[in-house]
């Protein structure tokens, strides 16, 4: 028998949200909750969980409505009343004033960094650098893996910060792997260990109501991009 002594993290992404109307005008990201088809994709999560007899000790979350809905939807189905924790170094990714880019430079705002391996300089939507990003996730993570007090954990956070956490187990490394797809209300279950590189990746990206995701091929910000360049007149 392994003397190996390992505890599990489950991070989800929140379910889906409407961050555009129909005519491709933004709604304000921070206050955004839920959509339908969100709230069904989070309760299908926690069926999941419940089905499988999880049991959290801790649920965290970044305090943005769509992280908190998310996990209430999920705790519903398991069943627990356990305090849902906000950190709010968890929120995602900042993004600048989609007015100030200019036509030309939307793809690249939108897409570029969530291409391959991302260089820290690059910035979100003309905001917030994924050096900035990774700057105050890794030491959150850092002080929860510190803490003993827990064995089984639900994180419900972001794309764009889910990516940042899962890029630090599967490196150990300061590097961001922005071609990590993260649906909206997926399941990534991650080990960690002692040692500060023991990191085993179990799932990643599991979307309940679409175990193989045959329905799209383009990306969560490539969706956004189109919608927005309705606005534009694009």
């Amino acid at each position: 028998m392994t003397s190996v002594k390992r505890r599990r993290i489950y991070l989800m992404r929140h379910g889906s949200v409407t961050y555009f109307d129909a005519a491709g005008k933004p709604h304000l990201p921070e206050s955004v909750p839920l959509n339908e088809q969100g709230r069904a994709q989070a309760t299908a999560a926690g069926s999941v969980f419940a089905n499988e007899n999880i049991r959290f000790d801790r649920a965290i979350v970044s305090g943005l409505p769509r992280t908190v809905e998310t996990a209430a939807c999920v705790l519903a189905e398991t069943g627990q009343q356990i305090t849902v924790e906000q950190w709010p170094e968890l929120v995602e990714i900042k993004g600048g004033k989609l007015a100030s880019i200019v036509d030309s430079d939307l793809r690249e705002a939108f897409i570029g960094a969530f291409e391959g391996v991302v260089p820290e300089h690059k910035q979100f939507l003309g905001g917030e650098s994924i050096g900035q990003l990774m700057d105050r996730i890794h030491p959150c993570i850092d002080r929860l893996r510190a803490d003993p007090s827990w064995d089984t954990v639900l994180l419900v956070l972001h794309g764009g910060v889910n990516r940042a956490v899962l890029s630090y187990a599967l490196t150990g490394q300061r590097l961001f792997l922005g071609n990590l797809a993260q649906t909206a209300g997926c399941i990534n279950a991650l080990d960690v260990g002692e040692a500060a590189n023991d990191w085993v990746v179990r799932l990643v990206n599991y979307s309940p109501p679409s175990p193989l995701q045959g329905e799209s091929r383009s990306t969560t910000m490539e969706a956004l991009l189109d919608q927005y360049k309705i606005f534009r007149g694009l």
